[in-house]
C-alpha cells in the first residue's frame, strides 16, 4: 500500500496540486478503506514506472459495500428530493471544474492520452454532472386517460435501486460520470468497479462525491487487480440487491455480463464494441473532412470506442484526400502525454499494441500499401505505436470487421452509394458511423441506412452531454446522457385509482 509520503512524493513529482485527490483505497460507505496486505500496481504505460500501489478490494468488503448501498438507498429515496439531488450534482460539477487540472493530470499519467486530450475528457466528464443536476428535478410521469370513465391512470418513474457500474480503461473519468449522473439524479445507489489500469481517476471522484455532500452509501468504488475484476463482474451480475448493470467495455465481456444477469433479470445498458465506418464522397469539402477524420480516428491514438475504423473515401477525392490526410498525421508527434509537445500518447498495453500489428501486417500481406508509420515506436517505450496510414486497403483485410482501438488509419476506396452503403453496413457492430457530403438529399438519405445508433454528418465529433449516447446491434443498447439516459435508472409504476 502506498503511503502518505509516496502520495505526497507522487503529487509533487507531477504537480498535482490538491494531494487529497489521490486516493489508493476503497470507498465503502463513505469510508476509506486501505488494505496493504492487498494491493496492486498502477503503471505509467507511457514509461512503464509504477506510479502507487491501490488496494485489491476483497470479497468481503465489496459485499459489504453492496449492503451498505441497499440501506443507503432506502434512505435516500425517501429524503431527497429531486432538487435536493440536483444540487449536490451540481457542487459535482462546480468542484469537478475547480480541480480541473490536477484530475487532467492524473488522467494523463495512469492513461496516457496526452494532456490535451485528458483536459477535454475532464470537461466532458464534468459536463454530465451539470446536465444532469438539471435533469434530477424534471423526472415526470403522466395522467393517461382511461378507457373507463370512472378510472385514472396514473404512473411515476422511481428509481431501480441499488445499481453495478462496470467502467473501461480508455475514459477513466467520463465512463463513470455518465453512468453516475443518471443514478444519481434518478435516486439510485452505486457499486463500481474501475478499470484496473486507471483506478486513480475514478477514486479522486470518490473524493469529490464526498466534498459535495453526497450521502454515505449511495457512491461506493471497488479498485481490483485483472484476475479479481473477473470475479467482481459475475458477483455484481449475479447478486440479488443489485438490480441494474451499466457495462462499457468490449462485445465479448457484455455477452459474458448479460448471461451472468440472466438468473436475477436485472435491467441492463451496454455501450460495447464499435467497426465505425467514415465516409467521404466526391461532393465533400475535403479540408473539412481530413480534419475530422484526423481527430474522430486518431484521438487517444485510436484508443476510443467511436473512432472511426474504416474510413471510405470516394475514387474521385481518393489521392486527395490520401495526400493531405497522411501530411497532417506526419505533423503529429508520439511521447508522454505531459510533454506539452506531444500529441498522441501509448497504447494501454502490450496486447494493444501487437493487435495493431497484426491488422497492419494482415492488410499489407492483402496489398495495402504504407503512406506513413507502420512499425512500432519503441524509441520512446514498448507500448508506443506510429500513427500508420494505409493506401488501398481490400475488402478482405481484418481490419473492416475487427475493431483495431489504435493507431491504424486503413483508406479504403468505393464508387458508389449503394456500394459504399453495402460495405459500411457489412458488420454486426453499431454503435457510430460518419460521413462527408455537401447533398442535402444525401444527407438524409445515407442518415437513414447506415446501421449506426449516432451519425455524425459534416462532423467528427460525437462527445456532448446533451447527445443520447449508444448502438445498436453487437454495439450494445441503452442510451446515456441526453434527456433519455435517466430511464435507464428508473422503473415506470403505474397506479389505476377507480370510482371517481
Amino acid at each position: 500500500m502506498s503511503s502518505q509520503a509516496e502520495i505526497q512524493q507522487f503529487a509533487t513529482k507531477y504537480g498535482i496540486k490538491n494531494v487529497n485527490l489521490i486516493q489508493t483505497g476503497a470507498l465503502v460507505n463513505g469510508k476509506w478503506i486501505v488494505d496493504p496486505s492487498e494491493t496492486f500496481s498502477v503503471v505509467d504505460p507511457a514509461s512503464g514506472e509504477h506510479l502507487l500501489n491501490v488496494t485489491n478490494t476483497k470479497i468481503s468488503v465489496i459485499e459489504q459495500g453492496i449492503a451498505d448501498a441497499e440501506v443507503a438507498f432506502n434512505k435516500f429515496k425517501t429524503t431527497y428530493s429531486g432538487r435536493e439531488r440536483s444540487r449536490i450534482l451540481r457542487k459535482l460539477y462546480d468542484l469537478m471544474v475547480a480541480n480541473a487540472e490536477d484530475l487532467a493530470i492524473i488522467c494523463t499519467v495512469e492513461n496516457g492520452k496526452s494532456l490535451a486530450d485528458s483536459r477535454g475528457e475532464i470537461g466532458y466528464a464534468s459536463s454530465f454532472f451539470e446536465w444532469f443536476s438539471e435533469e434530477a428535478p424534471r423526472v415526470y410521469g403522466d395522467n393517461i386517460p382511461s378507457a373507463s370513465s370512472s378510472k385514472r391512470i396514473i404512473t411515476s418513474k422511481q428509481p431501480i435501486g441499488v445499481v453495478g457500474i462496470l467502467t473501461p480503461w480508455n475514459f477513466p473519468s467520463a465512463m463513470i460520470t455518465r453512468k453516475l449522473g443518471a443514478a444519481f439524479a434518478a435516486g439510485c445507489a452505486a457499486v463500481i468497479k474501475p478499470a484496473t489500469e486507471t483506478p486513480l481517476s475514478a477514486l479522486a471522484l470518490g473524493y469529490l462525491a464526498q466534498e459535495a455532500g453526497l450521502p454515505d452509501g449511495l457512491f461506493n468504488l471497488f479498485p481490483v487487480d485483472q484476475q479479481r475484476t473477473i470475479t467482481v463482474g459475475k458477483l455484481f451480475c449475479e447478486h440479488n440487491t443489485i438490480k441494474k448493470i451499466s457495462f462499457t467495455g468490449s462485445t465479448g465481456v457484455g455477452k459474458l455480463l448479460m448471461g451472468q444477469s440472466a438468473q436475477t433479470l436485472k435491467k441492463l445498458s451496454f455501450e460495447l464494441g464499435g467497426n465505425s465506418p467514415f465516409i467521404v464522397f466526391d461532393d465533400a469539402d475535403i479540408d473539412e473532412a481530413v480534419v475530422h477524420a484526423l481527430g474522430c480516428k486518431l484521438r487517444q491514438s485510436g484508443q476510443t470506442c467511436i473512432c472511426a475504423n474504416r474510413l471510405y473515401i470516394q475514387e474521385g477525392v481518393y489521392d486527395e484526400f490520401a495526400t493531405k490526410f497522411t501530411a497532417a498525421v506526419e505533423k503529429y508527434k508520439l511521447g508522454h502525454g505531459l510533454d506539452p509537445e506531444t500529441t498522441h500518447g501509448p497504447l494501454i498495453h502490450q496486447r494493444a499494441v501487437e493487435k495493431v500489428e497484426s491488422h497492419i501486417q494482415d492488410a499489407i500481406s492483402k496489398g495495402a500499401k504504407v503512406l506513413t508509420g507502420g512499425k512500432r515506436a519503441e524509441h520512446l517505450g514498448e507500448n508506443f505505436h506510429e500513427l500508420t496510414v494505409l493506401a488501398d486497403v481490400p475488402a478482405s483485410a481484418v481490419v473492416n470487421v475487427e475493431e483495431t482501438f489504435g493507431p491504424l488509419v486503413p483508406l479504403i476506396k468505393f464508387k458508389t452509394e449503394e456500394e459504399v452503403l453495402k460495405l459500411a453496413n457489412n458488420t454486426e457492430y453499431g454503435l457510430a458511423g460518419y460521413f462527408f457530403s455537401k447533398d442535402y438529399a444525401r444527407v438524409f438519405r445515407v442518415g437513414e441506412q447506415l446501421h449506426c445508433g449516432m451519425i455524425g454528418c459534416n462532423t467528427g465529433s460525437l462527445g456532448e452531454a446533451s447527445l443520447p449516447f449508444g448502438g445498436i446491434g453487437w454495439s450494445g443498447f441503452g442510451r446515456e446522457g441526453s434527456k433519455y439516459g435517466i430511464d435507464d435508472y428508473t422503473v415506470i409504476k403505474s397506479i389505476v385509482i377507480g370510482g371517481i
